[in-house]
């Protein structure tokens, strides 16, 4: 089956790319409630990751009749299935990870159009007309019943540094808090939070842009953290190397700065200093939204505020959004992964890491499976070492799994054959107490064990998995027939 002929360069031409293959995008023209609702829906059709059960992988879904919203259509789960996003970005499920290290090696740095040629720029809402309100604008859904207000979860901000004028794009809970407002949550360590205090500590506001609905090698790209991409790297330039062709931006109309000049969305605005707002202020539930992790979140005290000044589209735009415990998040958080610890540990040791994978019980960021290959003596306790590599790759990872070249680490009963076969507890496990890691994990808290300090320390394990090299010879798997299976059943191998 080909799936050549469609080039993607946006989000448009990526739909049109799906519904060219059987089983990875469905429409629905039945009216949903972007209440809680939508993505209710979702959550049965295609959700996956953490989500609570029921829940399966499926195909990304458009919604076409969308309640109050009567020109704009919703997309969630476009990246929701590593399949998909192979598909999405032209390579093997199994190769992204290594697909995306090589573009971070390789970046193209983003280039500026005029604004007569910016499809986001297509129609214009200035924050200073009547009846102008973002809710109505902008279908963003509430995942929930308890979310704090409507989030955009896929929104693509973007700001520069005040000193240097480095510019990067990264993802951020958005909670809109009013007509002209929104709340904006920072995980600490971000590069955009360094902006934001730069310019606070001088009583400025930052100018940011927000785009939404936009190439998924953007949304991909803009994931990736330190070290891989040290601060003043812009993650825009990934993207770039993915497609061999620099991300086109557009200058904002109304604040300094640049915008994604293909986005279904745009909205422009400014972080303003030392103004903090309750993020569940219109609902009072405690709760933010759901997580990566699997939990609804806590809605924070005090966040910084944007001032929306104008929301741009395209005409009939595209809504994307996504569910934030989904297999979606996974991806976008878990590929980037992979790639930062296949590139630290093959300057290491090349050739040793055969493959990553950030697993989908972890979110994309709490668990790493390691494929690493023993082949002489003095390789025993390298797989560790790897191990120790990768904690440092990729800050908030909590556990990484290490099996043999034999295993399938996309394969979770293979990991737990494994597991089963090539471990011993008490051998085998090596804790790693008092590292600093993700504070959404609800485990990592001094009430929960009066060893961790405080919020977000947590105790990160290694499980290896892998057999010691002098016993290789004793750990052979069960030896099958070569065969040719699509001699016996076509319907299954021939496509």
């Amino acid at each position: 089956m080909s799936t050549t002929k469609i080039k993607v360069t946006d989000l448009r031409s990526a739909v049109e790319l799906l519904k060219t293959i059987p089983g990875q995008l469905i429409e629905t023209n039945e009216q949903v409630n972007p209440h809680a609702e939508l993505s209710g829906v979702y959550r049965h059709v295609g959700a996956g990751g953490t989500v609570k059960r029921p829940t399966q992988s499926g195909p990304a879904m458009m919604f076409n009749n969308v309640k109050g919203h009567e020109e704009a259509r919703v997309i969630i789960g476009l990246l929701a299935s590593r399949e998909r996003v192979g598909l999405l970005l032209d390579t093997k499920p199994e190769r992204l990870g290594f697909l995306l290290n090589d573009a971070a090696n390789n970046p193209i740095a983003p280039v500026t159009i005029s604004n007569d040629k910016a499809r986001a720029q297509e129609v214009v809402h200035y924050a200073d007309e009547p009846g102008f309100d973002i809710r109505k604008l902008i279908p963003a859904p509430t995942n929930t019943e308890e979310d704090a207000g409507p989030y955009i979860t896929m929104g693509m901000c973007y700001a520069s540094d005040s000193e240097t004028g480095d510019s990067d794009v990264t993802i951020h809970r958005l909670c809109l808090q009013s007509k002209d407002e929104m709340s904006m949550y920072f995980v600490p360590g971000r590069h955009l939070e360094v902006f934001r205090e730069k310019a606070e500590k001088h009583g400025k506001p930052l100018p940011i842009s927000i785009s939404i609905g936009v190439d998924p090698a953007i949304e991909i790209g803009a994931c990736f953290e330190p070290p891989t991409t040290p601060l003043g790297f812009n993650e825009l330039s990934i993207a770039g190397a993915i497609r061999k062709e620099a991300v086109e931006l557009v200058s904002c109309l109304t604040i300094d700065e640049k915008a994604i000049a293909n986005a279904e969305y745009v909205i422009e605005g400014e972080l303003i200093p030392n103004v903090r707002v309750r993020e569940d202020q219109n609902t009072n539930t405690g709760k933010a939204m759901p997580e990566f992790p699997g939990y609804t979140g806590p809605a924070v005290a005090e966040l910084p505020l944007i001032k929306v000044k104008a929301v741009t589209h395209r005409k009939n735009p595209i809504m994307q959004t996504v569910i934030g415990p989904s297999e979606e998040h996974v991806n976008m958080a878990g590929i980037p992964t992979e790639a930062s610890i296949l590139q630290m540990v093959e300057k290491a040791m090349p050739g040793k890491l055969l493959n990553v994978y950030a697993h989908s019980s972890g979110g994309g960021k709490y668990m790493a499976v390691l494929q690493f290959k023993k082949s002489q003596p003095s390789d025993e306790g390298r797989q560790r070492q790897a191990a120790l590599l990768a904690f440092s790759a990729f800050s908030e990872l909590k556990h990484v799994i290490i099996v043999d070249e034999d295993v399938d680490p996309f394969d979770s009963n293979d990991v737990m054959w494994a597991l089963n076969t090539r471990y011993q507890g008490d051998v085998d496990t090596v804790f790693i107490p008092g590292v600093r890691c993700h504070p959404l994990d609800p485990s990592q808290t001094p009430a929960y064990s009066p060893s961790i300090q405080e919020k977000g320390i947590s105790c990160k394990v290694i499980f290896d998995c892998t057999v010691p090299f002098h016993l290789k010879g004793e750990f052979k798997r069960a030896e099958f027939k070569e065969v040719d299976p699509s001699r016996f059943a076509p319907e299954l191998f021939n496509k």
